[in-house]
């Protein structure tokens, strides 16, 4: 016999940070069918590709850290990548410990390539909102991160909630 539910039940269709997650996973998966199949990239390995073609020179750890996803799996990919020769590394001129990441030739064609369909399903996606809509979620996505930054920041201890 099943017990009635506590009232502070979380209500998960309209828990914000489970559907932003939903959201998010639902556009890249509809992005990633098409790279995966034209181009045998995995998602991490887009990601990677994304952000070293708006940022060159930056490190496995510095992408993972813009990225905010997994280090061990931002460096697998960056091993795949290098290996099919989609990305260069080198040593850092300053501190050659450190290695900065750059896409190939073959990189920057792949990114060339997938940025306009990328862009392309961004403004489907948002061709539902009125350019107001569209300002205004601007302004909460901003505020929405750096709210989240700050959560991340101050490590959210939960004794105290």
């Amino acid at each position: 016999m099943p017990s009635t539910p506590p009232a502070t039940l979380l209500d998960l269709e309209r828990f914000l940070p489970y559907r932003l997650s939903v959201l998010s996973n639902t556009v890249s998966q509809a992005i990633a069918a098409m790279y995966s199949e034209r181009f045998g990239l995995s998602v991490t390995q887009w990601r990677v590709i994304a952000v070293l073609g708006r940022f060159p020179d930056l490190s496995a750890v510095e992408v993972a850290e813009r990225t905010k996803m997994d280090k061990v799996a931002v460096s697998r990919a960056v091993a795949e990548l290098v290996r099919a020769e989609r990305l260069d590394r080198s040593l850092h001129d300053d501190d050659r410990r450190r290695s900065v990441l750059r896409l190939s030739d073959a990189g920057q064609r792949v990114y060339a390539d997938i940025a306009p369909f990328a862009l392309d399903c961004e403004a489907r996606l948002i061709s539902v909102l009125s350019d107001a809509e569209r300002a205004q979620l601007e302004r909460i996505l901003d505020k929405l991160s750096t709210a989240g930054v700050a959560m991340l920041m101050s490590g959210l201890d939960f004794a105290d909630a």
